[in-house]
């Protein structure tokens, strides 16, 4: 089903500019037509990219390493003896790192779990988080583009009659990529917001229900560092975080 949407909304962006990229064609300005079909070939790519590549699954092997290298203890070291040492979650493969979460859909533990997205058929986690943001953005310039082209492309009539029989088709067209320019425009701002709190759609709709989470307090989270270094820590830093050694630093009473 989110394929068949993808290769719609495809379909109706194309329809709503393609009339407009042949009329720059014919008059000779080929620079805004090619890079428009550059920024969609961008799109196709991340949209697969971000699709089949590894979100950042937790493998027992690696739970194991993790363990041996001494974090576990390492953790415990920084935790007052007067509190509780907090308890990893374990499902049926490993034992689950923190801010990690076992997703149903693809049976997989996932690394800075963020949320199972069906648009991309893929999980949206610590290693292709960056990319699925870069794809929303991409993916909003397009269809803002196409959203625009088609508005220009509407030609005048002198009834409504006769204007909606020449304009219906780019019309509906239009319709179509107006709303999915609002969805991607509202998806791209929550994520965008998450990202500058150092916070994920799962641990943001599921707090009360998390044990690293729950016992902080409504505008408290212990993994923000500042906008900034929450903003950089994401789209520039590249090694995996050991998020426990981050969640203690804070000074919190963990579970």
């Amino acid at each position: 089903m989110a394929k068949d949407e993808q290769r719609f909304a495809r379909h109706a962006t194309l329809t709503a500019i393609l009339p407009n990229l042949r009329k720059q064609e014919e008059t000779g300005e080929l620079t805004l037509p090619v890079l428009f079909v550059l920024l969609v070939l961008v799109s196709v790519l991340l949209y697969f990219a971000v699709s089949l590549m590894d979100p950042g699954f937790v493998l027992s092997d690696d739970c194991d390493l993790q363990f041996t290298l001494g974090i576990a203890e390492e953790t415990q070291d920084m935790i007052p003896q007067t509190t509780k040492s907090i308890r990893l979650r374990r499902c049926g493969h490993c034992l689950q790192p923190m801010r990690s979460k076992h997703c149903q859909t693809c049976q997989h533990c996932v690394r800075r779990y963020d949320h199972h997205c069906p648009w991309i058929e893929n999980c949206v986690g610590e290693r292709n988080h960056r990319w699925f943001v870069l794809y929303l953005a991409v993916q909003l310039v397009v269809l803002l583009w196409g959203l625009y082209m088609a508005w220009s492309g509407f030609s005048h009539a002198p009834t409504w009659q006769l204007w909606l029989r020449t304009n219906g088709v780019l019309l509906g067209a239009a319709a179509v990529v107006a709303v999915l320019s609002l969805t991607v425009l509202l998806l791209l701002g929550s994520h965008l917001y998450l990202v500058s709190l150092n916070t994920t759609t799962w641990e943001f709709m599921s707090r009360h229900r998390i044990s690293y989470l729950k016992h902080c307090g409504v505008d408290e989270n212990p993994f923000d560092r500042g906008t900034l270094r929450n903003l950089w820590g994401f789209f520039c830093v590249w090694e995996p975080v050991v998020w426990e050694h981050v969640y203690f630093k804070q000074g919190n009473d963990p579970i």
